[in-house]
């Protein structure tokens, strides 16, 4: 019996030393990383994939596993992989989903771990998104502007200003010109808003617009003033005064609006740069489309964005190889390239001079205009903002763009009922 004991133990001590170290080593001194991507359109994937295929051919020593994660579900999933600690290495998100985790010490401050020309090639409006407290808790690195998708025909036909980044329509000239659109049961804008507030609050930046505030204490409250009416009072006249937007489509998504557009029902659709890629996949042979700026207000085209973000685990192991993978994966030409998947800007000053990104092919050149009026958008840092939206917010903008209610009442709400919310977060 004494041989095979000593048999049963030989094994077993070789099988707990092949599995210690948990998930990110292994008994040869290899070191694995797991990244959780949110890509999700064929291009984007692909691009990612690529790039960390072509990391591992050349760190033999770190391995990077990619893992699948979704943007419908990935706040609850990380929420739970953090409180079970088995949360990935590096996390993909974006930066208006980072401040709980940050706050909630899941997240690693990145302020000593990122190399000085990934810090000083992005911005630091990008950064601001991503900064809560005294740190830095993501890498920003992909961003959208809201523009306005246009039927070109349409609006030759109609003999109106086309509008470019140098000259934009006004706020009073779009409204003007989605009247002159509209007649016949055709309208000249749809607004999909079944998700309105971030849509209006990044927006009414351009207006001066900034609802929340943050005091000498540091206290945030919301006070909605005459810069903060601009956009709303834009739309819910359009949808109810004009008759110039669709009523139908003002709790649609993006997507849920394209087939009226393609059929000649609306004239206009403002949309994430991104759904460029469905319209190319989707549009009618002949079908012609263009790219307008959204229109500029008393801060011109400045605008609200919440852009993509790459974050590091509190519990990584792997701190300092977490970051290397990352500087790799924005390394300026690799920028482009999931830019390009995703149909989005890069934040990098070196990746937005791509000549790819200057096109005039699907209108790449207008987007890429509106680069350096991008900044961080109302919300990003002010904590209880997720229930105020939901309970407060988005009820209210629904309601009133609807016209079931005054924008009087609209303010109250928000005010009222938001500041209850916000102070509960901030004792």
């Amino acid at each position: 019996m004494r041989p095979r004991w000593i048999l049963a133990l030989a094994l077993t001590l070789l099988l707990a030393g092949c599995t210690s170290g948990g998930g990110n080593g292994s008994a040869n001194g290899r070191i694995t990383l797991h990244f959780q991507s949110l890509a999700w359109q064929e291009e984007s994937v692909t691009a990612n994939k690529e790039l960390v295929k072509e990391w591992n051919a050349t760190h033999p020593d770190i391995k990077v596993e990619y893992v699948q994660g979704s943007w419908d579900s990935v706040h609850d999933q990380l929420l739970t992989s953090f409180e079970g600690g088995e949360a990935p290495d590096i996390i993909h998100d974006a930066s208006d989903d980072l401040a709980d985790f940050a706050y909630g010490g899941y997240l690693a401050d990145l302020r000593d771990l990122l190399p000085a020309r990934l810090k000083s090639d992005i911005p630091q409006r990008s950064w601001k998104t991503t900064t809560f407290g005294d740190g830095i808790y993501g890498v920003p690195f992909l961003q959208e502007p809201r523009v306005i998708v246009a039927n070109a025909t349409w609006l030759k036909q109609a003999g109106v200003r086309i509008p470019t980044p140098e000259h934009p329509w006004t706020w009073p000239e779009f409204r003007a010109v989605t009247r002159q659109l509209s007649g016949d049961g055709k309208y000249g804008v749809a607004w999909p808003l079944k998700e309105p507030v971030s849509a209006t609050l990044n927006l009414s930046l351009s207006a001066g617009g900034e609802l929340f505030h943050r005091g000498a204490d540091g206290k945030v409250t919301v006070r909605f003033d005459a810069a903060d009416e601009v956009v709303p009072r834009t739309i819910h006249d359009q949808a109810d005064v004009d008759h110039s937007a669709s009523p139908t489509t003002l709790g649609s998504g993006g997507s849920d609006t394209l087939p009226g557009f393609f059929g000649g029902k609306y004239a206009m659709v403002p949309l994430g740069f991104s759904y460029r890629q469905q319209i190319v996949q989707q549009a009618p042979k002949g079908f012609d489309w263009q790219v307008l700026p959204a229109p500029a207000g008393a801060d011109g085209l400045t605008q609200g964005v919440s852009p993509q973000t790459l974050s590091i685990a509190e519990d990584s192991p792997h701190k300092k190889e977490a970051a290397e993978f990352i500087d790799f994966l924005l390394q300026p030409k690799n920028m482009v390239r999931l830019a390009l998947g995703d149909w989005m800007l890069p934040t990098g000053t070196q990746a937005l001079k791509d000549p790819a990104l200057h096109t005039t092919k699907d209108d790449w050149a207008t987007g890429t205009a509106l680069a350096d009026d991008l900044t961080s958008a109302p919300a990003q840092s002010v904590r209880g903002y997720p229930e105020w939206k939901d309970k407060v917010a988005t009820p209210a903008f629904q309601e009133y763009y609807s016209g079931a209610i005054s924008l009087a009442e609209l303010r109250q709400r928000l005010v009222r009922d938001g500041n209850l919310v916000l102070a509960r977060y901030q004792r």
